[in-house]
């Protein structure tokens, strides 16, 4: 019989994961036997509680939560000797992860999926102020992210992000950015760098396509014009796939990338904020095993 850790956010997903949390134990008691349960209360909690599970040799983390939550879990058990398997239920906004593996975005879909998932290996990034599993964006959308309210992502979803992006668009002329890495250097004005891990970005779910869960890569992009005719040029081609067939943009892949600038600029990492430039990311091929739907 096997133990394993639900981590639960409760203010998540409008208020309804203590809800959710009744149906998902059941689920996992069913497939693993003992089921460990904790409610977050304060940030880091998720982080706290998946080094315990990791300690403790736990067969598998389900959180369930938003972005920031999962990955509040996959920080925590990044650095373990023994990293328990791990699994999602959604309930955030974007859901980029879930987006990447398959995962249903309706939370009862998402513990019923859990019954018969099975360990797929995972790529995650690494930068020094911690972890990532899903991107990593500097510049305009960084800031714009913070500008984001609760109410904003719960009436618009991914588009209140792209609503503020548009409104910072106005407000603000190119970073002088410095992007370093073996395959491709770049030194000079951007509005933008995206560093993805997998194809989905923002609730986009065909901003890389040519991303795959363990493809050891970390696929850069640099939007260095954001003028109104390269607007119209990338508004159809995030949600097609073909960002890297248009004008503004630049794209290579890595397996690590250093990112500096003059300007003092935030970085988010998975929806969160994750420091200031400079920082060196790098990916962590195959580094956790996560529980994808059986398709």
């Amino acid at each position: 019989m096997d133990t394993v850790m639900l981590i639960v956010n409760p203010s998540s997903g409008k208020e309804l994961g203590k809800e959710h949390a009744a149906a998902a134990e059941e689920v996992l008691r069913e497939r693993y036997g003992n089921v460990d349960v904790r409610f977050t209360e304060k940030a880091d909690d998720a982080t706290h509680f998946a080094k315990e599970a990791a300690s403790k040799q736990y067969k598998a983390v389900i959180a369930m939560g938003g972005d920031g939550t999962l990955n509040e879990a996959v920080t925590g058990l990044a650095e373990a000797d023994h990293r328990p398997d791990f699994g999602i239920i959604p309930l955030g906004t974007v859901n980029d992860l879930a987006r990447a593996l398959g995962v249903p975005n309706d939370p009862e879909d998402a513990i019923e999926a859990l019954k018969t998932a099975q360990p797929t290996p995972m790529d995650i990034g690494k930068y020094e102020n911690g972890y990532f599993m899903n991107v990593i964006a500097i510049g305009l959308i960084a800031e714009a992210v913070d500008e984001v309210s609760v109410e904003e992502k719960t009436k618009w979803g991914p588009f209140a992000y792209l609503i503020e992006g548009i409104k910072a668009f106005r407000e603000h002329s190119p970073y002088a950015l410095s992007v370093q890495a073996e395959e491709h250097t770049f030194d000079g004005d951007a509005y933008l760098v995206v560093i993805a891990l997998t194809n989905s970005v923002g609730g986009f779910e065909n901003f890389e396509p040519d991303a795959e869960l363990n493809d050891g890569l970390l696929h850069v992009y640099l939007f260095e014009n954001l003028g109104f005719k390269d607007a119209i040029q990338l508004a159809p081609a995030l949600f097609t796939g073909k960002l890297k067939e248009t004008d503004s943009v630049t794209s290579f892949t890595t397996k690590r990338v250093h990112v500096d600038s003059p300007e003092s600029l935030p970085v988010n990492a998975d929806g969160d904020t994750g420091g200031q430039l400079p920082l060196t990311f790098e990916v962590l091929p195959s580094h956790l095993n996560v529980l994808k739907p059986v398709d």
